[in-house]
């Protein structure tokens, strides 16, 4: 008799650190996941996953040999990866005992932790803070090994660096520009759908000619460092050609007047001078986006040079001088992540009420050096990220994490090459194993993720670990025990979706409005003006200049070159770095030269080359491309050392050194020398 196949389709959504939020339909047969795919109706990624993730979640997000099944307890060395398993009770009794003694000898600021975007869901990336709040641990700010410059700079011009434009209203834009951003790597729904079907004019920005600078109008190849230049030049050109919004800049802007005086010497010749791109594209470029409306999409990757806070500044002051802010078709965007256009209280996921002392934070740039001396902490806790992968000054990173007397938690799905320096190793469920919320920083949406199978051995969510620490510190508050269903109640009930988290299961992805937001509409900026503050108060007190100035990053000193690292196209920062499929797409780590350094240098494609400076080296594949200028050379981030030769990746060449704001990475600063290896 022929069995009949019972076929149930579970929609979720993507919760990695994308700028697309993709819908993900879950195929199951007869209860067992057959097919992780897009979901065919959503109206962002139509049907679709990129080609990362169609691997990772029908890969190792669901292997149970390649995913963490136990608590462990290391019993070799610390880097050694030799570990023993241990039951839930003896891991959490082992921490939370270790971290009593901590707070008793040195109070809670003996204890750091650090945690990023490995799951960018609500109640697993933030939950967790609840407990850390409680514990009143040091923090590494999670910015600043990506883009806490932008964040400070633009709370000093716009109030907030979490309200942009509205994607959707692309449609009234005569212009689109993406400066310093890949989103063909970063956001491949985004690039394939949003910009190129983009009716307006397109402009890239960014030192590398990538797949979304091909597709492009016009691509303005700048030399790295130099964005607050090329700003500058625009405006030269934009005052010249009367394209300056006098009315706009009149009421609604403060500093112009500082500004406009600087732009006499920044002619686009000036500008082709510092910058590399011809006086003509300068000009062409400033037309266009001065002709509106227009929207400028600010990358991550435009704030990671020496200059980058200032960069953001500068790129604000061009929308303000042509009055590209309230209205359709106009604005600005870095990141759409403020709770109060999806009506979300942004506080309550973290309960920051949940401090009994300030809270403490340093920087990412400074954790290899902190943590090698123990006078500074005596235990590490590291959730939704691998440092030792991620993190600058990586020698230096791993040789701390050796110390006998520093105690490391790492909570995670895989045994990263973090986890291989950890004292216990917790097992975390991953995104298709609970229910939770899902809010992208591009498009102003709302989605679930829904739990599609039972977590893998005996992982938990991040949520249920911090909880079962809270009980074993002894705490007593009740947000540190809330459970999930009546936090994502409460996140749903202020917005505008009408219905159950059973209905937002049916439906997938639900906009937060029928129509575009417009950024802005009243033009009354969260700034202490209530204006756009290029003159910003607070950023004189703070240091940095009264206005953004025509700053640019000198060229490399001799013998070296300018090393950039941005995202791969397979792999999502480092995740899906251990997926054997991906490594066998990734092929062997390459970096890119141009054809013309090649020859000077002695580089043949497919050449051994060491790169080297003062921080370390590194041995790559050379890929000989125009994908880079002269004096530049790329390799793409995100490898897992373990996997490497040498046991080493890019960052074993990143000092950490800091851009202007934020204590925030400069990571596209690196100088390189490098050399044949013949």
């Amino acid at each position: 008799m022929a069995t009949t196949s019972k076929q149930e389709i579970i929609l979720t959504t993507c919760p990695k650190d994308c700028y697309d939020s993709c819908g993900i339909a879950v195929i199951k047969e007869n209860g067992a996941i057959t097919r992780v795919r897009g979901d065919l109706n959503n109206p962002i990624n139509r049907g679709a996953l990129c080609g990362k993730c169609a691997v990772g979640y029908n890969g190792v997000i669901r292997d149970p040999k390649a995913r963490l099944n136990t608590p462990l307890k290391r019993v070799g060395a610390k880097g050694e990866g030799k570990f023993e398993p241990i039951s839930w009770d003896e891991a959490i009794d082992t921490i939370a005992s270790r971290l009593k003694g901590i707070v008793a000898d040195k109070g809670p600021e003996g204890i750091v932790y650090a945690h990023y975007t490995g799951t960018m869901s609500k109640i697993g990336y933030s939950f967790p803070t609840r407990f850390f709040n409680r514990l009143g641990a040091v923090e590494v700010e999670p910015d600043t090994v990506c883009n806490m410059a932008a964040n400070v700079s633009l709370d000093y011009t716009l109030g907030t660096a979490q309200v942009g434009f509205d994607p959707r209203t692309v449609k009234d834009a005569n212009c689109v520009v993406v400066w310093g951003g890949n989103p063909s790597h970063s956001g491949p729904h985004m690039h394939k759908h949003w910009f190129q079907e983009a009716p307006g004019t397109k402009i890239v920005i960014d030192p590398v000619r990538h797949a979304t600078a091909e597709k492009a109008d016009l691509h303005l190849q700048l030399r790295p460092g130099t964005d607050g230049a090329l700003a500058f030049a625009m405006l030269h050109v934009l005052r010249r050609e009367n394209l300056i919004d006098r009315k706009f800049v009149g009421s609604h802007v403060l500093g112009w007047d500082e500004i406009e005086p600087m732009l006499d010497a920044c002619t686009p010749e000036w500008g082709e001078s510092i910058t590399d791109v011809p006086a003509a594209q300068i000009e062409e470029a400033a037309r266009i986006y001065g002709s509106g409306p227009s929207l400028l999409l600010m990358g991550q990757g435009l704030q990671r040079t020496y200059f980058g806070g200032n960069a953001y500044r500068a790129c604000v002051a061009l929308a303000a001088a042509t009055g590209n802010y309230g209205k359709p078709g106009a604005g600005t965007l870095f990141i759409n992540t403020d709770g109060k256009i999806r009506g979300m209280d942004g506080d309550y996921v973290t309960a920051p009420q949940l401090r009994r002392t300030p809270r403490k934070a340093v920087s990412h740039m400074d954790v290899a050096g902190l943590l090698e001396s123990p006078d500074n902490y005596d235990a590490f806790l590291c959730y939704n990220i691998n440092p030792v992968a991620s993190n600058p000054e990586q020698t230096r990173l791993r040789r701390a994490l050796t110390r006998d007397n520093l105690f490391t938690v790492v909570v995670e799905l895989f045994q990263t090459d973090t986890a291989d320096y950890a004292d216990i190793v917790l097992p975390a469920a991953g995104f298709l194993e609970y229910d939770d919320l899902v809010t992208g920083y591009f498009n102003l949406t709302v989605g679930p993720q829904s739990k599609a199978m039972e977590p893998i051995g005996e992982s938990l969510p991040n949520q249920e670990i911090f909880r079962r620490l809270a009980r074993a510190m002894g705490y007593e508050e009740p947000e540190l025990y809330e459970d999930d269903r009546s936090i994502i109640d409460y996140l749903l009930k202020d917005t505008s979706f009408n219905g159950t988290f059973e209905d937002l299961q049916k439906m997938g992805t639900h906009f937060v409005t029928d129509e575009p937001v417009i950024q802005f509409p009243d033009l009354k900026f969260p700034t202490p003006s209530g204006k756009i503050e290029l003159y910003s108060e607070q950023a004189e007190k703070d240091g940095f200049p009264r206005v953004p100035q025509p700053l640019y990053d000198e060229r490399s000193k001799q013998g070296y070159v300018r090393l950039i690292t941005p995202a791969s196209d397979w792999l999502m920062n480092d995740t899906f770095g251990n997926d054997p499929r991906i490594i066998q797409e990734l092929g062997a780590a390459t970096v890119a030269v141009n054809p013309r350094d090649a020859k000077r240098l002695g580089l043949r494609e497919g050449d051994d080359a060491k790169l080297s400076n003062e921080t370390g080296e590194l041995v790559l594949k050379v890929k000989v491309s125009e994908q880079v200028r002269p004096g530049v050379v790329l390799s793409h981030k995100g490898r897992w050392l373990k996997n490497e030769r040498g046991r080493a990746n890019v960052n074993v060449l990143n000092p950490g050194h800091k851009s202007d704001m934020g204590e925030s990475s400069a990571v596209h600063g690196i100088e390189v020398a490098i050399a044949p290896m013949r």
